[in-house]
């Protein structure tokens, strides 16, 4: 009995692992300059692919720490800052660590290029590719071209504005003039971007082009009263929201990432200023010749209607992934997505008779579980998932009206409705993270 107690008293005086994990030791041999320059090299332009096109700063440092490790390099500590890469590889007491820096000087659509990258560091981290190799492999995939032509995302840009018209309850003129219209500030945006233009601008002329665009097509005639011509707008809006970092900013906030999530916050303010500014500028040209756009109503929920949306939903989000340059294969699983997160917010809106934020942040975590289920199997990257399943849910008729209430005069209301479209953008970051940390592997814990 004695001998029992006494173990029992040395379990319980035992004491327990370290809450926090500090890093491994560097082990019984050094790695040489030449390795520890060849790995570091390969991690950095890993993590500017990610980092360019839009993946959280959590991620791309788990991603650049997990593959220096599957290269022989461990104990490395990864550093994110908005638009800034740094890392550290400690080597000891007998060696100097080695630090590098990378500056982000671009954003990038291309998610075909996102999978490539991805792919090269699954197969490092399961030993079926050497360091040389998959340098080789990132310089390729960095280096090439685009997956199919230029006029294909211009057709997949127009595609989804004139999905989100339908969606909003447009006609098919509505549709087509939306198609058009975005087409239009695709191009223009192109050759702007060509020319240096600021991205600022760049949302600036878009917002000035949709909005001017449809005063034309309704001043001429084109556009019968009666046809809601502010659904062209409404849709050029969720096409220029659909490139700002809302996901990624709340995301890398959640993370711990506050600097990173502070800068891509400024970043979306300011840009989303650019696009407010262009919007007001072309009603107030309109107004100045007497076409006022009055912002539509929104569709009441309707039984009838659910299964047309659910196919402009799910249009608009394969119509995404597409002006993305994402695999073919995967526009399926995105559609897919889109349709699901639109199915359960319209469920909420018509049987449980929720808010939109409420309603948006609970098919957001629909959305989220869809991509830590597609993280698990590995066939689609998450970030497709993730971009195309919330662009049906975007505010941009609520957006619309509200910059429409400040252009005329209309201040507080305004600034009520574009809270409401913030709130909305909050609670679809909020509602991905959650459904994504839902589905996540849970990493064991060492001793």
């Amino acid at each position: 009995m004695l001998p029992i107690l006494g173990r029992l008293r040395r379990d319980l005086m035992r004491g327990g692992p370290p809450t926090a994990s500090f890093l491994r030791p560097v082990g019984p041999e050094v790695p040489s300059d030449a390795e520890v320059v060849r790995v570091v090299d390969l991690c950095m332009g890993v993590g500017e692919v990610l980092l360019s096109s839009g993946e959280p700063a959590g991620e791309t440092a788990e991603t650049m720490t997990r593959l220096a490790a599957a290269c022989g390099l461990p104990t490395v500590d990864v550093d994110i800052t908005f638009n800034s890469i740094a890392m550290c590889v400690h080597r000891g007491q007998v060696a100097a660590p080695v630090n590098s820096m990378r500056i982000v000087h671009y954003r990038t659509t291309d998610l075909t290029r996102l999978a490539a990258v991805t792919a090269i560091v699954d197969e490092v981290t399961r030993g079926l590719m050497t360091t040389e190799t998959a340098t080789s492999a990132l310089t390729r995939a960095t280096a090439a071209r685009h997956p199919y032509p230029r006029w294909v995302a211009t057709t997949g840009w127009g595609g989804l504005a004139a999905a989100v018209a339908v969606l909003l309850g447009g006609t098919v003129l509505i549709a087509l003039t939306a198609f058009v219209v975005t087409a239009l500030i695709d191009r223009l945006g192109r050759v702007l971007t060509r020319w240096g233009v600021a991205p600022f601008f760049l949302q600036l002329t878009g917002g000035l082009v949709a909005t001017l665009a449809t005063v034309g097509v309704f001043a001429t005639g084109i556009l019968p009263p009666g046809t809601q011509p502010s659904l062209v707008i409404a849709a050029g809006i969720t096409a220029l929201l659909s490139g700002l970092s809302v996901m990624s900013a709340v995301r890398d906030a959640i993370s711990g990432y506050y600097v990173t999530a502070a800068g891509r916050a400024a970043e979306v303010a300011l840009l989303s200023a650019g696009l407010l500014s262009g919007v007001i500028l072309g009603l107030k040209l309109g107004l100045e010749f007497g076409v006022s756009l009055d912002p539509a109503q929104p569709v009441s929920a309707d039984v009838a209607q659910f299964g047309l949306s659910t196919f402009a939903a799910a249009t608009a989000a394969g119509m995404f992934a597409l002006a993305s340059y994402a695999p073919l294969r995967s526009l399926a699983a995105a559609a897919l997505t889109g349709a699901a997160g639109w199915a359960v917010f319209g469920a909420l809106t018509i049987y449980a008779h929720f808010g939109p934020a409420t309603a948006t942040g609970v098919a957001a975590a629909v959305v989220g579980l869809a991509t830590g289920l597609s993280r698990r199997r590995g066939r689609v990257h998450a970030q497709v998932i993730i971009l195309a399943g919330i662009i049906p849910l975007l505010p941009g008729l609520t957006a619309y009206r509200g910059f429409y209430q400040l252009a005329t005069q209309q201040a507080t209301s305004g600034l009520v409705t574009i809270t409401l479209a913030l709130a909305i953008g909050l609670a679809l970051a909020a509602g991905v993270a959650l459904g994504d940390f839902m589905t996540r592997p849970r990493p064991r814990r060492r001793d």
